[in-house]
């Protein structure tokens, strides 16, 4: 590996793993700009894929070089436009929370923290009691 690809693939190591690490947060903002990272981080590496630069790809352009690869650079653009728009409807979302809540922090669920209170105390290990309500009358 060439020195700028490895300086590449450590930057992608680096989106990635900040991107990560935001989107464990609690704050949307932090999580919105988690996606962010990860989207920057995709992007880096769709460019990567391609490989290095060649020609332009256009037909009877009479270049010596190899043609470039298109697809990479497609689906790194389809890429931009997918995060921007996912971004945006992110950035509402927070925005609706702190204007209804007042702030951007996510709120535990209270059934989550029942469920996890019930399996330290070990009541999932037991095989479930069934109900026939259909016995009842009996």
């Amino acid at each position: 590996m060439t020195g700028p690809a490895l300086v590449l693939v450590l930057t992608v190591a680096v989106l990635f793993a900040a991107g990560f690490d935001l989107l464990m947060q609690r704050s949307l903002i932090r999580v919105v700009v988690g996606f962010m990272l990860l989207g920057h981080g995709a992007n880096l590496v769709l460019l990567l894929a391609g490989g290095a630069a060649g020609a332009p790809p256009l037909l009877g352009g009479g270049s010596k070089r190899a043609m470039a690869d298109p697809l990479p650079q497609a689906m790194a653009l389809t890429a931009i436009v997918i995060t921007f728009g996912v971004t945006a409807f992110l950035l509402a979302l927070a925005y609706r929370s702190r204007r209804l809540l007042g702030e951007d922090e996510v709120q535990d669920d209270v059934e989550d923290r029942r469920i996890c209170a019930e399996r330290r105390r070990g009541a999932w290990d037991a095989p479930p009691e069934r109900h026939d309500p259909l016995e009842e009358d009996e």
